[in-house]
């Protein structure tokens, strides 16, 4: 029955509700900054690939259809199609006049050659321009108004329109006419059709194209003069193919793209020489038409007013046409950047990991066989008791499993569990299963909610012996465990001890994909970095360190969420050796929800940062104490932060390969970076006697699995770079793992 002052009224919230209501209130925005930021390289790619017809690029081109349905004037008539009034008309060059054309371009290699010829003979020229080379090459672009010549629309990416539909025919205009836009601050209404030639070709498909357009305004140019440079027969030939009978005018095609054209440019001053030689004259195709004006004006009794001049296709771009085109080629320029980097960063990444690879299997090799061998040992036996602790928030569902399983301890031990605010009745349940089972050497210490870090330090502070083990509240250990862990300090130079951590619940998928990561990512890693002397970290769920060493370097730190990776670095800044325990095993329960994992892993890639950055100083650091930083901080900056930051442009490019270039070719590199991997991890399960039936699930990992981690790193690398902090996460348990026979 509720009381008068409660009825109605909702309990308020804690303050570890409200802090925690705050931290996911400030995790949103950097969520979606990450997916924003994967979604933009997404785009770039795209955006890339349109521009070189790999994304929506249409290699078809029509021949042989029938004409029935066009006009017969248009086609006996002349190069230029026009449709004033509605009326489709053609218009025919002058005699003794050259309308000088070129195709495919703006070529960074071949238009500028092309107009150095143009301005040296006082030449225009008329460029339809590919939308695609105009967003790429816009100075060229510039460069070609600024001199006089004139330029018209070859599409955007270079398709033959009698295949599209409506839609991409106004969207390959539109999109040029943009390009054109942000290149030189114009628009124009010249048109040349992808693989047309004269207007006796126009069929009954490009037919109706022709007819739209010329209702929206454009003009629509052909060819009666062909150069064929295309062919590269040589100078001789282009320049002979491209002189007109007689006295007629002639609209010339030449190509400044598309190829090699070498030969073009050896011609065209030829050519150009020859024409004038012979009384030519050479305009634009505004130029054509307006000579056609003024004698039909002559012809009326009209006389010969001034006309627009020759560039009257070209209209000043304005408004949003203007911006909308500045912004096209400003986000190109970023494509054409940005891809070539990625490409390259691609190729190191690839390296990194192979290397990575090989590095790992020959140093885990080592150290496999040396820690194995007959003639290895740490010295004398280390029998004396030690203190394990065990910190716990709200673990009623795992203490118990935890104190049964210290319970059958081979080695003697004492055990400290810190209660760190715990509202579910852990402390409780602790009493009453150390009670059960007689465990007299169990201490139950409670404190108010302070985080992991002070949870441990309490321990540390009330152990009673030299040597202290950590262990999460939610892990349990073999009968043997904290015998073999504490081996190691028989030598006096080690001051602390990694042991092997393995995924207790690895029955469901997430639980799989992680045990591959644990034997594989983690167990293997330590193998090397033992090796190399530059263990960055002990795992919370199964160390050990020596107490007087914690104590002396200020125990566990509050100042990252990552303080099992802080106590690391310290230890080894301290001069103290870090090793690996292979045999030392404990069984913990991983996140069982996606949700829950990327809250564990964000908080261990941030924290990673956050030590890392705490510790740079161990770069300058001298002796053994500055080891770390020479070969350890590097080591994991790269392989635990460049590396996997680049790694999703391996999968980005082979998606986009599949899809846009070539399938077989990168579904069978996807393959063998896979075949590699699964290599890996078979000789790691083969170390770690694990069955290889798990390995099964390792494609499926690396498809969806893989890039929850990406994710996850990429919104640690933002926080980082935003600022920001987390409290201690306490993840949702199940206590399936009771026991490690039953972790099987």
């Amino acid at each position: 029955m509720n009381t008068p002052t409660s009825r109605g009224r909702r309990r308020a919230p804690t303050r570890i509700e409200r802090a925690a209501g705050r931290a996911a209130a400030l995790q949103r925005p950097r969520v979606i900054l990450a997916l924003l930021l994967l979604l933009a390289l997404t785009c770039v790619m795209l955006l890339d690939g349109y521009l070189r017809a790999e994304v929506g690029g249409d290699q078809r081109v029509r021949s042989g259809a029938d004409s029935s349905e066009v006009p017969d004037a248009i086609l006996d008539g002349g190069p230029i199609l026009t449709f004033r009034g509605g009326r489709a008309t053609t218009v025919s060059v002058p005699a003794k006049t050259i309308a000088l054309t070129f195709d495919d371009g703006p070529n960074p290699t071949w238009t500028p050659q092309v107009l150095k010829i143009l301005r040296k003979y006082d030449v225009p020229g008329t460029f339809f321009l590919v939308g695609s080379m105009v967003s790429r090459y816009p100075g060229i672009v510039r460069t070609m108004v600024e001199q006089g010549n004139e330029v018209g629309i070859h599409t955007f990416t270079h398709v033959d329109l009698s295949y599209q539909s409506a839609s991409r025919v106004d969207r390959e205009m539109e999109q040029t006419q943009l390009a054109l836009a942000g290149a030189a601050g114009i628009t124009t209404t010249l048109f040349r059709a992808p693989y047309s030639s004269e207007t006796d070709a126009i069929d009954d498909y490009s037919w109706p194209v022709y007819e739209r357009l010329g209702k929206d305004g454009y003009t629509s140019v052909f060819v009666d003069t062909d150069s064929d440079d295309w062919k590269r027969p040589g100078v001789s030939d282009i320049v002979r193919w491209a002189t007109p009978k007689g006295t007629q005018g002639a609209s010339v095609l030449f190509h400044d793209a598309g190829g090699e054209r070498s030969q073009t440019i050896a011609a065209l001053p030829e050519y150009i020489e020859k024409m004038k030689a012979k009384g030519y004259t050479f305009t634009t195709i505004s130029g054509v038409m307006e000579r056609q004006r003024a004698a039909q004006r002559q012809t009326a009794g009209g006389g010969t007013p001034t006309g627009p001049g020759l560039q009257a296709a070209h209209h000043k771009a304005t408004g949003l046409t203007l911006y909308e085109g500045k912004a096209l080629v400003a986000a190109v320029a970023v494509a054409e950047w940005t891809v070539p980097a990625l490409s390259v960063g691609l190729v190191i990444v690839g390296v990194a990991v192979l290397g990575r690879f090989g590095m790992m299997l020959v140093l885990a090799r080592r150290h496999h066989r040396q820690r194995n061998g007959r003639r290895f040992g740490w010295g004398p036996p280390v029998t004396g008791p030690v203190s394990v602790i065990v910190p716990a928030y709200n673990e009623k569902e795992c203490i118990a499993h935890t104190l049964q399983s210290l319970a059958r301890s081979t080695h003697p031990i004492e055990i400290i569990v810190v209660d760190d605010g715990s509202t579910d009745g852990t402390s409780r349940i602790a009493r009453d299963a150390a009670e059960s089972l007689g465990m007299a050497n169990v201490r139950v210490i409670r404190q108010e909610n302070a985080g992991k870090p002070a949870a441990l330090n309490n321990g540390v502070r009330n152990a009673s012996y030299d040597i202290v083990v950590m262990m999460d509240g939610d892990t349990v250990f073999e009968p043997d465990t904290v015998r073999q862990l504490v081996q190691p300090f028989a030598d006096p130079s080690v001051g602390a001890v990694a042991g092997n951590a393995k995924v207790g619940n690895r029955t469901t998928v997430i639980g799989a994909w992680q045990h591959i990561e644990y034997v594989m990512g983690f167990n293997l890693d330590r193998r090397m970095y033992d090796l190399l002397r530059c263990m960055p970290t002990i795992p919370g769920a199964i160390g050990a360190f020596r107490r007087d060493a914690v104590l002396a370097v200020g125990g566990m730190s509050e100042d990252t969420l990552a303080e099992d990776t802080d106590i690391t670095i310290a230890m080894h800044r301290a001069g103290w050796r870090v090793v690996y325990q292979e045999h030392a095993r404990a069984w913990t329960e991983a996140p069982g929800s996606l949700g829950q994992l990327w809250s564990q892993r964000y908080r261990w890639s941030y924290g990673t940062m956050q030590a890392l950055w705490k510790h740079r100083e161990s770069l300058t650091d001298r002796g053994p104490s500055g080891r770390f930083g020479r070969v350890g901080m590097p080591l994991v900056v790269i392989f635990q932060v460049v590396t996997p930051l680049l790694a999703p442009l391996i999968d980005v490019f082979t998606v986009y390969s599949m899809i846009f270039v070539d399938l077989r070719a990168a579904l069978l590199a996807w393959l063998a970076v896979l075949g590699v991997q699964l290599l890996c991890a078979a000789y790691a399960f083969r170390l770690d006697r694990e069955k290889y039936r798990y390995l099964l699930m390792m494609p499926l990992q690396q498809l969806a699995y893989r890039q929850m981690m990406y994710l996850v790193l990429i919104h640690s690398c933002v926080t980082a770079l935003t600022g920001g902090r987390l409290r201690w996460q306490k993840l949702k348990r199940t206590g399936e793992v009771g026991t490690p026979a039953g972790a099987g």
